[in-house]
């Protein structure tokens, strides 16, 4: 049984139809791409699976589970997490703050405990960890807008990595970042993907193609094309598309 499954998902606004009869699985420890070019319905896709719009027809079932139309908050609590292509962090709090926030240990007593965090040493011990998971040791401290692009874009996995998820959701994880933070983000990738399934919108072809499994084509809001890297690489309508320039 797959770790996740889409079932033939549509979704409208108004008159206009984004998503048609999209239907998608990703396996336990596999890491998913997703792309397509500018409008092609891939935000929106990435919207349904996680639980911020409902389908209008279809199902979403992850480890056994129907979790189709629930509220993203219920969804993460069943062990998916996600970034978003527009950051959304506490700037005004350090990186291990941001971490600690989102912990489940701390998610369960309440928001109350934002007023005396400092005396749970545990919890920040666990963030801790998870800072230097995604390559912030040392930064524990640094107020999250001091971050460095790049850095920030690590702590924002961080933090999504803080609810301990079986799946990862990362929106254009790439965005804004140069030849370096892309090379250090790759190498955060490949160490999470040993140990949990991840799912990826991304425009950096070389990125995308470098790491994924198996990549879904979206447009005109349907999967178009669908394979392994290799594949798509010969696919006659991704070579004459937009796409087309794929790394070698």
């Amino acid at each position: 049984m797959a770790l996740f499954e889409a079932r033939r998902l549509h979704k409208r606004f108004g008159d206009q139809v984004v998503l048609e009869d999209i239907s998608l699985t990703v396996e336990h420890g596999e890491l998913r791409g997703i792309m397509g070019p500018n409008g092609a319905g891939k935000t929106t896709c990435f919207n349904v699976l996680t639980g911020r719009y409902k389908p209008d027809r279809g199902q979403v079932m992850f480890d056994g589970e129907d979790i189709t139309g629930l509220a993203p908050r219920q969804v993460a609590r069943r062990g998916i997490s996600r970034s978003f292509q527009i950051m959304n962090l506490f700037d005004e709090y350090s990186a291990i703050d941001n971490v600690v926030i989102a912990l489940p240990s701390v998610r369960a007593r309440g928001w109350s405990m934002c007023r005396d965090l400092a005396r749970h040493a545990s919890a920040y011990d666990e963030a801790a960890t998870v800072l230097q998971r995604v390559g912030l040791a040392g930064k524990e401290h640094v107020p999250s807008r001091s971050l460095s692009y790049g850095e920030r874009r690590a702590l924002e996995i961080g933090v999504a990595l803080a609810a301990q998820p079986q799946l990862l959701f990362l929106d254009e994880p790439t965005a804004g970042l140069g030849t370096e933070g892309t090379a250090r983000l790759r190498e955060l990738v490949e160490s999470l993907k040993r140990h949990l399934a991840i799912v990826i919108i991304e425009h950096d072809m070389r990125f995308l193609f470098g790491l994924a499994d198996r990549v879904s084509v979206i447009h005109w809001g349907q999967v178009i094309a669908e394979g392994t890297p290799a594949a798509l690489r010969q696919n006659p309508w991704v070579q004459r598309s937009s796409l087309g320039g794929l790394p070698a």
